[in-house]
C-alpha cells in the first residue's frame, strides 16, 4: 500500500488512478496523521484496503511529503561501496534540521553561503513504524513500517567538520530550508521484497546521474538501524536516511528540474532556484567521484562556482 499526503497535509492512499482520502481514518491531519496510520496500520488494513479498491480519487490532488514534520530525520553517512570499490569503513552518521522538508513539485532554494558545490544524493529512506532504543540487528527490521525517497541535498563546505564516533550531530550543511526534498509515498515494508536490490536513479532536466542499486550498500539496513538505535530513540514515523553511492553526483544549479525515483517506490520531482545565479559545469561531478572511490578526502573540496553568465 502507498500512504501519501496531500495538498493542506491530508492524508491519502496513492492507487492507479489517483489518491484516495483517507482523512476519516486518521485524525488530526499533517504528520499525526501519517503517525496514526503507521501506528494503527494493522487493524485499519482492511478499511485501507477496501477504499483503495472502491474510494473516489481526489480530482487534481497536489502530493506532499509523506512526512511532513518527523521527530527525527535520522542520516548514515558513507554507506556505499561506490560499485564495490571500497570496503565498508566504521559507521558514522549525522541528522538533517526538521525545517529542511520539502514535498513532490517544490523548489530547492541555494543558500547565499561560500559553497563549493550544492550535489544532490540520491537515497533510500526507511520509515519506522516502531520506536526504541537500543534495538538489535536481529529485531530490526521489525520497527520498519515501509520505506520512501528522498535527496540528500548538500551544501560542500572548504574544512568540513570532522566526524565524532557515536553521535549524531545536526549537519548544518545539510539542513538549510529546503534540503530535504521526499516522496512520492510511504511503500507498506509488505511490498518491497527486498529493499536491499532497488534501483534508484536521479535525473537532472532529463539526464540521468545517480544510476545505482542498494545492493551496494556497505552496512546493511539491519545493522544502520542498531546503530542510529545505540545513539538515538526512535519514534514512529521518523526516517533514516540509508546514505548513497556518490558516483553519480552533479552540481544543483538556478532553473533545473530534477527527478528522483526508487523501484517499488515511484519517482517525484521539483525545481531548484538559486537567487545568485552561481553556475558549475553541468553533468557527473567526476572530481568527487574519484575522491569518494579511492578514499581521497570529502566530496566537493575542489569544485568552486564558474564566472556567472
Amino acid at each position: 500500500m502507498k500512504l501519501v499526503m496531500y495538498n493542506d497535509n491530508q492524508p491519502g492512499i496513492l492507487t492507479g488512478n489517483g489518491v484516495v482520502d483517507v482523512s476519516d481514518l486518521a485524525p488530526g491531519g499533517g504528520q499525526a496523521a501519517m503517525v496514526h496510520l503507521i501506528t494503527n496500520f494493522d487493524s485499519l488494513k482492511s478499511q485501507l484496503e477496501a477504499r483503495a479498491a472502491s474510494g473516489t480519487p481526489v480530482a487534481g490532488a497536489q502530493l506532499r511529503s509523506p512526512l511532513p514534520r518527523p521527530n527525527k530525520i535520522l542520516c548514515m553517512g558513507g554507506n556505499y561501496r561506490e560499485f564495490g570499490a571500497r570496503e565498508p569503513s566504521p559507521m558514522w552518521g549525522f541528522t538533517k534540521s526538521l525545517d529542511s522538508i520539502i514535498g513532490p513539485g517544490d523548489t530547492v532554494i541555494l543558500p547565499d553561503v561560500d559553497a563549493n558545490i550544492f550535489h544532490h544524493e540520491a537515497e533510500l529512506l526507511l520509515v519506522f513504524g516502531k520506536g526504541g532504543k537500543d534495538i538489535p540487528a536481529s529485531e530490526a527490521m521489525d520497527h520498519v513500517f515501509g520505506y520512501t525517497a528522498g535527496v540528500d541535498v548538500s551544501a560542500r563546505m572548504s574544512g568540513g567538520g570532522g566526524r565524532v564516533p557515536n553521535t549524531m550531530p545536526i549537519s548544518e550543511h545539510k539542513s538549510y530550508d529546503t534540503f530535504c526534498p521526499m516522496g512520492p509515498c510511504i511503500v507498506t515494508k509488505d511490498e518491497i521484497a527486498d529493499p536491499e536490490n532497488l534501483q534508484v536513479t536521479l535525473s537532472v532536466d532529463g539526464e540521468i546521474r545517480p544510476n545505482y542499486n542498494t545492493s551496494d550498500l556497505a552496512h546493511s539496513i539491519a545493522e544502520s538501524i542498531e546503530y542510529v538505535a545505540s545513539i538515538e530513540e526512535i519514534s514512529p514515523g521518523d526516517v533514516l536516511f540509508m546514505g548513497t553511492n556518490h558516483q553519480g553526483l552533479g552540481a544543483m544549479q538556478d532553473g533545473e528540474t530534477i527527478e528522483m525515483g526508487i523501484e517499488g517506490i515511484g519517482s517525484f520531482t521539483f525545481t531548484v532556484s538559486d537567487p545568485l545565479k552561481r553556475r558549475w559545469p553541468k553533468g557527473v561531478d567526476e572530481a568527487t567521484a574519484k575522491d569518494i572511490r579511492e578514499g581521497a578526502g570529502g566530496p566537493g573540496r575542489q569544485s568552486r562556482p564558474l564566472p556567472a553568465g
